[in-house]
């Protein structure tokens, strides 16, 4: 089963804060094939940027990725940008994508502890 993680989620995961974590999204976590969308990196990069956050990307990843398997989602951009065009839900750029890359890649699960993001779509773990 394939998951994708919501930036947040990223952050939590990085910095060892599982408890702020469902029950449920650690269970998928632990059982699940972990993708982030290429927008995860941009967003985590630009709250660097702005020092709301103490790690790069690549620190998250480099941590991430031996931990819990994660991987960056390389599906072609059209495919989520073509998939993005029917989220008028939210203006939000990042949680536009984010929901448009799992949705491209065959209705995967997005795990999120974003409340708009788990009203507006189905697949959405928290």
């Amino acid at each position: 089963m394939i998951a994708y993680l919501d930036t947040q989620v990223v952050i939590w995961l990085a910095q060892g804060s599982l408890k702020k974590l469902s029950h449920e999204a650690q269970s998928m976590i632990r059982s699940s094939d972990l993708l982030v969308s290429a927008m995860v990196i941009f967003e985590v990069e630009l709250l660097y940027e702005k020092s709301r956050i103490r790690l790069t990307w690549r620190d998250i990843f480099t941590k991430l990725e031996p931990e819990i398997g994660l991987s960056v989602c390389y599906l072609r951009f059209d495919r989520i940008a073509n998939s993005a065009v029917d989220e008028g839900w939210t203006h939000d750029p990042f949680d536009r994508l984010i929901v448009a890359n799992a949705k491209a890649n065959g209705l995967a699960y997005l795990i999120s502890a974003d409340e708009e993001i788990r009203k507006n779509y189905q697949r959405a773990v928290w």
